[in-house]
C-alpha cells in the first residue's frame, strides 16, 4: 500500500491595522485548532505556513476585539481590527503620580483628557483646548491675545488672595509655574488630572490645587517613523462694538454742549444736524483689525528595537493676532531616548528647548487712566470731524479737552509702541531604573529647568507716551530662574498567594529654585532708530534688582492593596519641609486614604448582564498649599531713592518698614472627602461616571486687613476658612460602532459650590477693588462674605431712570425731586428727568455705601463640554461643544461707553437709545445722567454661554494607495476653532476676566477679542 501524499505547505501572508489604518506590531495570528501561529513584526505584516488551503485564522491582540478569517484560494489576508472597548478600558494605564495603575485598579477620582480629541484643537497650547473636556476642571482664558494667560481651576478656589492653579508634574518632575507655553501640545502624550485628596495627597505640600500630570511623547518600538504634522489657517475676530454713527454723535454733543456744538459742527461751519445723516464716519475698529494668518509645523522622528527607544521632534508655531502688530511665535526641539542596559537597569534621558514670544499692545492692562487703554481710544475715538481734518493721520485729537481727555489714535498707538515679552526654557531630566528584585525597583531622577524671560516696552516719537515729558521712552527686565529636583523612588511590587496583590512605594526628593530680576528704563532718548539699544543716550529712568530662592524636603509613602482586583485600598502619607516658613513651622504632613469595591465582579450582579463593570468608591485625605513669597514671613525694609534725612548738616539714605512679617506663618491646609460611582454598561457602549465632594481649607494663607494702629494695611496670617462642595458627572456612549460607521459621544458637567466660612479677627467681609482706572481705584468692586461665594460683585441696584412722575414742577418749569424720591448719589437740586436711578436699600432717601448690596456672581452655576466623534470609512468628523451658565460678568466698558459723560468721546451704539424729551421711555441714563461713581447692577450681564469650539473633518488616505509610494499614513483635514458663540452678552466674548483672581473674577474691561480661526492641514508618516 501507497503511503498518502503530504499536502505542500502554503505561504500565508498579510498585513495587520488599525480602524484608522494604523500598523499594529505584535498582534498574534494562529491556525485555529493547531499550534502553528506566529506575530506580525513592527509594520503589522505577518507570514504564516499551513500545512492546507483550508481553516480559519485567527488575529487576537490586547484592546481589539478578536477577528477570524477563513482560509480561501487567497494567500493574501489583510486584517482591520476594531477597538474593543470593555478590554480597552480595563487595562488603560493611568498616571498616578510616582508610578502607573490601570484604571480598573483606581481607588480616587482622575481623570483622562482624550488626547486625540484635544489633538484636533487648532491651538497654541494644551491648556487653551482644555476647556470643557474633563468634568470638575474649570478653565478660562482672560481675553483672546495671542499668549495671554489661562487660568485652570479644579473643584473650587481654596485661597482667597494666593494663587488657585494646580500643580503641574511633567514626566514626573513637578513643576509650580510652569510656563505651558513653551509645550507643543502635539509632544504630549498623555493628561491625568488628579481631583480628589487620595490622588493628590501624594504631592502634599502643594496638592491642595489639584495636579496636573503631563507625560510627553517617547520613542516605541519598531521601524523608524518620520512623521510630518502642519497646518496653516486665518483668523479673524468674532464679533464688533456698534458705535454711534456721525448723526447720532453730533446729536449727542448737542445734548451736552449745545454751544460748542454749535461752534464745531452746526451753525459755525455752515451745517445742520441733517447734514451728518448720511455721513461716513471712521471705522476704528476695522483699522485696527486684520485678518490673521496663523501655521503650525512639527517633524518627528522615532523608533526603536527591544533595547533602545528615541523620539527627536521639531516644532515652529506662529499666530498673528487680530489687533495689527500683536502675535504668538515659538520653536520647540526636544528628544527623548530610553536605553535597556540589561535586564536589570533601564535609563531614560528627556532634553527640551524652547524659545517664543508674544508681542503686542496689551488693551486690558492696567495704564492708570482707563482712558488709556486701547479698546477706549478705538471705541471713544470721533466718527466725524466738521472740518473734513483726516484724524487717522494725526497722533491726537485737536478737539479734546487735553487736561482731562487721554484719548489717542490708536492705529498710531499700535505701530509704535513695543510691547515684547521674550522666553527661553531649557529642561533636562533623566532617571535610571535598577530592579534590585522581580518585585523590588529603585529609581533614581534628577532634572533641571533654566528659564530666561526678557520683557521690553518702547514707546516710538508717535506714541502716547512719547507726546508727555516723557518723549521717546523705553524699557527692559530680564528675569532669570533654575530650578533642579532630585526625586529618589523605591517600589515593591508583588502578587501574593494569587489574589492578592500589593504596590508600596517610598520616595525621597529634594528640590529647589533660585532666580533674578533687573531691569532698567530710560526717557527722553535722543535716537528713536537705535530703539533699546539707544537706552544709555537717554535720562535715567528706574533702575531694579531682585532675587530669591527656595528649597522642599519631602518624604512619602503610598501603599496600593487589592484582593481579586475587587477590594481596593490606597493608603499614603507625606511630609514637606519648605524654606518659606520659619524654623517651627518648616514641616508638615499629608494623610491620605482611599477605598473602592468593584461590585461589578460580585456573584450576585451576574444576572445582571447588561453591567459590565460597577465600581463605588470613597476617599479623604488632607493636602497643603505654600504659595506665599519665598521670605514672606520676615519684615521687610525698604530703602526709598528719594528718601532720607540729615544728621549734622549731612544727608544720609532713609529707610523705613514696609512689611510687619510673620514668623508664626504656616502652612495652608485643605481636607476634602470624595464619593464616587464608576459604570460601564452594554458592552461598554455606556459609561458613566458620577463624583461628590466636600472640601474645606482653612489656616488660610491670607493677606490679611490689619488694625491701622499697626501701621500696615495688610499682612499675611494663617487666618480664614472657605468650603468648595460639589457633583460632578461624565457620560460616555456610542451610539452606533459599525463596521463602516461610528458614532461616539462624552458629556461632562461639573457643579461647584464655594462658600466662605471665616476671615480675619472681627471681620464679615473682605471688599476688592479694581485698577483698572484711577478715579476707581477705592471703589469696590468685588466683596468676600461670610457664607457666600468669596468673589460676588458689589454695587448699587439699578432701578432705571427717574421719569417725570417722580418730581414737582414750580411755577418757573423746573424740576424738583419730590420728598419721598431717594436721590442717586448726587445732590438733590442737580437730578433731572432720565438721570439714573438706584434703589434705596436703607430707606432713609439719601443713597451711599449703606445702599451697596451683592450685584452678581461670576461663578457659573454648572458647566461642561460634548463630544460627538462621527467615522465613515475614511472620513471623520469631531465637534465639540463648551458651555458656562449662570456666571456673570462686570463689563466696565458701558461705565464711560454707555453715559455720555465727557463731550466728544463716542458712545457704543445701544446709547442711541437713551432717555430724552422725545425718548421718554428708554431706561439708559440721559446724556450726562450717570455721575455717581459707583458699580451698579446696570453693568453686571449674565456671562452664560455655550460655544461650537472645535470641529474637524478629516479624511485618510487608503492604505492600498500609500504602500505604493512607501507612506504609512496620510491624513488631511480641516478644522475650526471658536467657531460660534451663543451669549446674551453684550461685549466680544463672555469668557473673559482681565483681572483674574480668587477675588476677582469676571471683570471686563478693554478686552482682547477672541478670534474664530479656520485651518487646513495634514498628518503623514513615512
Amino acid at each position: 500500500m501507497l503511503p498518502l501524499p503530504v499536502p505542500a505547505a502554503t505561504e500565508i501572508t498579510g498585513k495587520v491595522t488599525s480602524a484608522t489604518g494604523e500598523a499594529l506590531p505584535g498582534v498574534t495570528v494562529v491556525l485555529k485548532g493547531t499550534t502553528i501561529a506566529t506575530s506580525t513584526n513592527e509594520n503589522g505584516v505577518y507570514t504564516l505556513s499551513v500545512p492546507a488551503q483550508s481553516g480559519t485564522l485567527v488575529f487576537t491582540y490586547i484592546g481589539y476585539t478578536t477577528q477570524e478569517i477563513p482560509i480561501t484560494q487567497a494567500t493574501v489576508y489583510n486584517v482591520k481590527l476594531q477597538d474593543d472597548a470593555q478590554s480597552l478600558r480595563e487595562i488603560e494605564v493611568v498616571n498616578i503620580g510616582y508610578g502607573e495603575a490601570r484604571r480598573a485598579d483606581l481607588t480616587g477620582s482622575i481623570g483622562t483628557v482624550n488626547m486625540a480629541d484635544l489633538y484636533k484643537a487648532p491651538v497654541k497650547s494644551f491648556d487653551e483646548a482644555l476647556a470643557g473636556r474633563v468634568a470638575g476642571v474649570q478653565v478660562t482664558s482672560s481675553e483672546g491675545q495671542p499668549g495671554s494667560p489661562i487660568n485652570i481651576v479644579i473643584r473650587g478656589a481654596n485661597s482667597i488672595t494666593q494663587g488657585n492653579s494646580p500643580l503641574y508634574v511633567i514626566d514626573g518632575f513637578p513643576i509650580e509655574d510652569p510656563s505651558i507655553n513653551a509645550l507643543n501640545p502635539n509632544e504630549i502624550e498623555s493628561i491625568d488630572i488628579l481631583k480628589d485628596a487620595s490622588a493628590t495627597a501624594i504631592y502634599g505640600a502643594r496638592g491642595a490645587n489639584g495636579v496636573v500630570l503631563i507625560t510627553t511623547k517617547k520613542g516605541k518600538t519598531g521601524t523608524p517613523a518620520i512623521t510630518y504634522n502642519g497646518y496653516y489657517g486665518v483668523q479673524e475676530s468674532n464679533k464688533r462694538m456698534p458705535v454711534l454713527t456721525p448723526y447720532e454723535f453730533v446729536k449727542l454733543q448737542q445734548e451736552l454742549d449745545p454751544i460748542k456744538t454749535a461752534e464745531l459742527y452746526l451753525e459755525k461751519k455752515g451745517k445742520t444736524l441733517e447734514d451728518y445723516r448720511n455721513v461716513q464716519g471712521y471705522d476704528w475698529e476695522d483699522a485696527i483689525m486684520q485678518t490673521a494668518p496663523m501655521q503650525s509645523h512639527q517633524l518627528s522622528l522615532s523608533g526603536g528595537s527591544e533595547k533602545t527607544r528615541y523620539n527627536l521632534s521639531a516644532s515652529y508655531f506662529d499666530q498673528e493676532g487680530v489687533i495689527i502688530n500683536s502675535g504668538f511665535d515659538r520653536f520647540q526641539t526636544r528628544f527623548s531616548l530610553t536605553q535597556e542596559v540589561s535586564e536589570r537597569l533601564r535609563v531614560n534621558v528627556n532634553a527640551s528647548y524652547s524659545q517664543y514670544k508674544s508681542f503686542g499692545t496689551p488693551p486690558s492692562a492696567a495704564q492708570g487712566s482707563g482712558q488709556n487703554n486701547l479698546l477706549y481710544s478705538v471705541w471713544g475715538y470721533r466718527p466725524v470731524s466738521s472740518e473734513g481734518i483726516n484724524l487717522i493721520e494725526l497722533t491726537d485729537d485737536p478737539e479734546i479737552e487735553t487736561n482731562n481727555e487721554f484719548r489717542f489714535n490708536p492705529i498710531l498707538t499700535v505701530q509704535n509702541e513695543l510691547r515684547k515679552n521674550n522666553f527661553e526654557t531649557l529642561i533636562g531630566n533623566a532617571f535610571a531604573e535598577y530592579s534590585i528584585l522581580k518585585s523590588l525597583k529603585l529609581r533614581v531622577a534628577g532634572g533641571v529647568t533654566r528659564t530666561n524671560r526678557k520683557s521690553e516696552f518702547f514707546n516710538g516719537s508717535k506714541s502716547r507716551s512719547a507726546q508727555t515729558n516723557s518723549r521717546v521712552n523705553g524699557g527692559f527686565t530680564q528675569i532669570a530662574s533654575t530650578s533642579w529636583q532630585s526625586i529618589n523612588t523605591l517600589t515593591f511590587d508583588k502578587k501574593i498567594a494569587t489574589h492578592h496583590n500589593l504596590n508600596v512605594i517610598g520616595v525621597f526628593s529634594a528640590e529647589g529654585a533660585d532666580g533674578s530680576t533687573y531691569g532698567a528704563t530710560a526717557l527722553q532718548l535722543p535716537n528713536e532708530t537705535l530703539g533699546l539699544s539707544g537706552l544709555d543716550e537717554g535720562t535715567p529712568g528706574t533702575v531694579s534688582a531682585a532675587s530669591s530662592d527656595w528649597a522642599l524636603l519631602s518624604f512619602l509613602s503610598r501603599v496600593n492593596y487589592n484582593y481579586k482586583s475587587k477590594y481596593l485600598l490606597t493608603v499614603s502619607v507625606r511630609a514637606d519641609g519648605s524654606s518659606k516658613f520659619a524654623t517651627g513651622n518648616k514641616w508638615s504632613y499629608f494623610p491620605s486614604g482611599s477605598l473602592a469595591w468593584q461590585l461589578g465582579k460580585e456573584k450576585f450582579m451576574k444576572d445582571l448582564t447588561f453591567v459590565n463593570s460597577a465600581k463605588l468608591r470613597t476617599s479623604w485625605g488632607i493636602t497643603g498649599n505654600n504659595r506665599v513669597g519665598d521670605y514672606s514671613y520676615m519684615p521687610r525694609i525698604t530703602v526709598p531713592l528719594d528718601g532720607g534725612y540729615y544728621f549734622g548738616n549731612q544727608p544720609f539714605k532713609g529707610a523705613y518698614p514696609t512689611d510687619l512679617g510673620n514668623a508664626d506663618l504656616k502652612w495652608e491646609s485643605t481636607r476634602q472627602v470624595d464619593f464616587g460611582i464608576d459604570l460601564a454598561l452594554f458592552n461598554h457602549r455606556v459609561t458613566f461616571t458620577a463624583d461628590v465632594y466636600r472640601k474645606t481649607t482653612d489656616d488660610l494663607l491670607l493677606n490679611a486687613n490689619l488694625p491701622l494702629s499697626t501701621g500696615y494695611s495688610r499682612g499675611f496670617k494663617n487666618i480664614g476658612k472657605v468650603q468648595n462642595q460639589g457633583l460632578e458627572m461624565a457620560l460616555g456612549l456610542a451610539p452606533i460602532q459599525g463596521k463602516e460607521f461610528t458614532w461616539t459621544t462624552d458629556i461632562n458637567i461639573s457643579f461647584n459650590r464655594n462658600k466662605v466660612l471665616a476671615l480675619a479677627e472681627n471681620e464679615s467681609s473682605l471688599l476688592t477693588a479694581i485698577g483698572w482706572d484711577y478715579g476707581w481705584t477705592a471703589i469696590p468692586a468685588y466683596i468676600a462674605k461670610i457664607g457666600k461665594p468669596i468673589a460676588q460683585m458689589y454695587g448699587l441696584i439699578w432701578d432705571g431712570v427717574y421719569t417725570y412722575e417722580d418730581f414737582d414742577v414750580t411755577a418757573s418749569g423746573a424740576y424738583t425731586l419730590k420728598d419721598l424720591m431717594p436721590d442717586n448719589g448726587t445732590p438733590r437740586t442737580s437730578i433731572r428727568p432720565g438721570d439714573i436711578k438706584y434703589r434705596d436699600i436703607n430707606g432713609d432717601g439719601i443713597i451711599n455705601e449703606y445702599d451697596k448690596t451683592i450685584i452678581g456672581n461670576p461663578n457659573p452655576i454648572h458647566f461642561g463640554g460634548i463630544s460627538n466623534n462621527f467615522a465613515y470609512k475614511g472620513f471623520d468628523l469631531s465637534v465639540f461643544f463648551q458651555w458656562s451658565y449662570g456666571n456673570d460678568i462686570i463689563n466696565a466698558n458701558r461705565i464711560f461707553l454707555e453715559s455720555g459723560y465727557r463731550y466728544n468721546v463716542n458712545q457704543f451704539g445701544t446709547y442711541a437709545d437713551r432717555w430724552s424729551e422725545e425718548n421718554p421711555t428708554s431706561n439708559i441714563p440721559r446724556a450726562k445722567g450717570q455721575l455717581y461713581s459707583s458699580y451698579s447692577s446696570r453693568i453686571v450681564e449674565d456671562g452664560s454661554f455655550i460655544r461650537l469650539k472645535t470641529v474637524q473633518l478629516g479624511y485618510r488616505i487608503p492604505q492600498h494607495l500609500l504602500d505604493r509610494v512607501k507612506i504609512k499614513s496620510l491624513r488631511l483635514y480641516v478644522a475650526a476653532q471658536n467657531l460660534h458663540t451663543w451669549s446674551n452678552y453684550s461685549s466680544y466674548d463672555p469668557e473673559v476676566s482681565v483681572r483674574p483672581g480668587a477675588l476677582t473674577e469676571g471683570f471686563d474691561y478693554s478686552a482682547y477679542p477672541r478670534a474664530r480661526t479656520t485651518t487646513v492641514g495634514v498628518d503623514v508618516t513615512f
